[in-house]
């Protein structure tokens, strides 16, 4: 069973790579790819967008080289491994995606004042090549667990959003005079970034600040260990999350000394990490006591917790 989960383990660490490193070289690639093409159609939204995504090519480089880092082993400087890494990914590719997006507002709000004329028909078959590749990318990304490759795959989801934008305004400018139209679409969608682009940095943040994790439920977690027989008390319970996925647990129980000396503790040690487990958490350390009455009344009871 061990040797499956290290497996799997590996497996998705690879592909999370890949995932990445295939981001980074697609994006590189419509960089050039956008600049080429919004001289060529006059487009100042596809130049602005290229610009964009030259910044977002060097993040994407940064979040592939964190990843790389954060599959690394423990050392004596990191205790806990490299696994933060790939939150620190998540949070500057964020703040880019952020500034990106309120730059892309800001040149949005200047071509409604001065629109200029465009190749639109140029910009059609641009937008339909960038409409194709960046959702194949975005859906082989968009299913990814690490905090990390979401927001990369928010990188690609923006890159959709963008080209179906400029493809619809494309459109419409072949047949009307409506050259406002690409500048309102680009800053609904960038609206729409910022909201997910908050979202992710939100969650960033409350890991950063050692939050319990959404799908822990504190209070029943510790009910649970207490309804263990032979437990007098639970003490101290500590959850947090190193980047979203592998949760970390310290807790300090009671026992009756007799139990300690029997090393029946081992068993209810066992017990406590398989509750612990079945709750998503994987590091587990645990502190056994003996009961006394004092330390007792100085530890956090239940109700104390569910204020």
């Amino acid at each position: 069973m061990e040797n499956k989960n290290t497996s799997h383990i590996h497996h998705h660490h690879g592909s999370s790579q890949k995932n990445i490193a295939l981001a980074f070289f697609l994006n590189l690639f419509f960089a050039i790819f956008e600049l080429i093409g919004g001289l060529f159609t006059n487009s100042i939204s596809i130049l602005s967008d290229s610009l964009h995504d030259f910044g977002d090519s060097i993040s994407l480089a940064l979040a592939w080289y964190l990843e790389k880092i954060s599959k690394k082993n423990t050392s004596a400087t990191f205790s806990y491994g490299y696994k933060r890494f790939s939150l620190l990914g998540a949070v500057i590719n964020s703040l880019i995606l952020l500034v990106g997006a309120i730059f892309i507002i800001f040149e949005s709000i200047e071509r409604l004042k001065s629109p200029q004329p465009v190749e639109a028909y140029g910009m059609m078959w641009l937008a339909i090549f960038g409409v194709i590749v960046n959702s194949v990318v975005f859906l082989r990304s968009r299913g990814s667990k690490s905090l990390n490759e979401r927001v990369v795959a928010l990188h690609f989801l923006e890159d959709v959003l963008g080209w179906v934008a400029v493809l619809i305004g494309s459109i419409l400018m072949i047949f009307f005079d409506i050259p406002k139209l690409d500048s309102i679409l680009s800053i609904a969608i960038s609206l729409f970034i910022l909201f997910n682009v908050f979202r992710n940095l939100n969650e960033s943040v409350k890991i950063i600040l050692q939050k319990v994790p959404k799908n822990i439920d504190l209070i029943d977690l510790k009910k649970q260990i207490a309804s263990i027989e032979d437990v007098y008390q639970v003490g101290d319970i500590h959850v947090w999350s190193l980047e979203g996925e592998y949760n970390i647990g310290t807790i300090s129980i009671m026992l009756n000394e007799k139990v300690i000396m029997l090393s029946a503790s081992q068993d209810i040690s066992k017990k406590i990490r398989n509750i612990l487990k079945s709750n998503s958490i994987e590091h587990t350390t645990i502190e056994i006591e003996p009961f006394n009455e004092e330390k007792a009344l100085l530890k956090c009871p239940i109700d104390m917790l569910e204020k």
